[in-house]
């Protein structure tokens, strides 16, 4: 009998752990985008800068370094 209840109790367990992450995944599914957006060929907005543009401003802050170095150098 205690062995049969010891049982009851890990599967209780098990499936409220398992419930839980189901609700934990859900949670972290993408949403799909609005009937309107998907319709007019829109793509989800970006939070990402594009790599060309932070290689761009990467090369300009070098060369404002290099300036500023010779700029400290000439003084």
């Amino acid at each position: 009998m205690r062995s049969a209840l010891s049982i009851l109790a890990v599967v209780i367990v098990l499936s409220i752990i398992m419930l839980t992450a189901k609700k934990q995944m859900e949670t972290m599914k993408p949403r799909p985008l609005a009937a309107s957006a998907a319709s007019s060929g829109a793509t989800a907005p970006s939070d990402l800068p594009q790599p060309e543009a932070v290689g761009r401003q990467v090369q300009d802050l070098m060369k404002q370094g290099e300036q500023r170095a010779s700029e400290a150098d000439a003084r």
